[in-house]
């Protein structure tokens, strides 16, 4: 039997993550079914209202001059630059507001201020974006599973969907609890998570599934340990660079690209950990072994009849 040298023991501590895996899941399950998502207007319906000013202006100034307009519940963007905001209202349809909005913030205002955007959202679309951005949530994970069946095997296929939703749920559950705005960027930031998080999860499974036909050890633990060692400088290369990134995303990219920046970092750490320990947990609870992987022989060809 080969000795394996490995630096951790991951799968040591499985039944630790497998608690803190359910402990969040139901977490995030209980904040869904009690909060909810604070959606949108994209979701939801509204106005929208985009201002350019001359010169850069403060979004507090611009929120405290619609409060004292009576548009207290109005959310203030950048919009590009610090000169151009976006005006986000859950009010209903008027082809006035725009210039209402305009009129209050001229009042007060030190540099000039024109209209750019005056559009509503009605609430039918918004449902409907709602729905359809469900169903695409779900065709992504069955066509994902359908993927893994053919490219690996079908435990494998199952470990890596499961691990996708727990990472799903995990990331809408953060919201909810946090109350943050839920709209089409952050849906786009969670189709994101399913890709970058499945791409960690098949450099993981590539390896397992190397290992398990070249090396000859009994226990799929071992196995497991193994592969998750040897990936572990690039999983945490990829993640670190990609959560760097999302960080300057988040302070430095304007509010209009928030959401997305924090669901892709809250994505990006829990699609890392469950890479490693979710998708390794299931296929240790499905029991894969190295007959799972190893292909079917060859049918024999039947032999020629003899000619007399």
């Amino acid at each position: 039997m080969i000795h394996i040298k490995r630096e951790f023991n991951f799968m040591g501590a499985r039944r630790i993550a497998a608690i803190i895996s359910i402990v969040l899941l139901l977490v995030s399950i209980g904040s869904l079914a009690i909060n909810g998502l604070k959606l949108g207007l994209d979701f939801t319906g509204g106005s929208l209202v985009e201002v350019t000013y001359e010169r850069p202006v403060e979004l507090e100034d611009v929120r405290s001059q619609l409060r004292a307009g009576g548009y207290g519940d109005a959310v203030v963007q950048t919009f590009g630059s610090a000169n151009d905001i976006l005006i986000r209202l859950g009010e209903a349809h008027d082809p006035q507001l725009g210039q209402k909005i305009l009129e209050v913030l001229q009042q007060d205002a030190d540099a000039g201020v024109t209209l750019r955007r005056n559009e509503f959202v009605g609430s039918q679309v918004g449902e409907e974006l709602r729905e359809q951005g469900g169903l695409g949530l779900l065709v992504a994970l069955i066509m994902v599973m359908i993927y893994l069946a053919f490219r690996f095997q079908f435990k494998f296929s199952v470990g890596a969907v499961l691990a996708l939703a727990h990472d799903v749920i995990i990331v809408l559950g953060f919201f909810s609890l946090m109350q943050i705005d839920f709209d089409l960027t952050v849906l786009a930031a969670l189709l994101a998570v399913i890709g970058y998080s499945l791409n960690d999860t098949i450099v993981v499974y590539d390896r397992i599934r190397e290992n398990f036909r070249i090396l000859r050890v009994s226990e799929p633990v071992e196995i497991l340990n193994t592969s998750l060692n040897q990936t572990l400088s690039r999983t945490i290369v990829t993640s670190l660079t990609t959560m760097l990134v999302l960080v300057v995303l988040a302070i430095f990219g304007g509010e209009m690209i928030y959401g997305f920046a924090i669901a892709l970092l809250a994505g990006v750490i829990i699609g890392t950990y469950s890479s490693v320990y979710v998708a390794g947990n299931i296929l240790l609870l499905l029991k894969v072994t190295r007959e799972d992987l190893i292909p079917p022989p060859p049918k024999e060809e039947e032999e020629e009849e003899l000619v007399p």
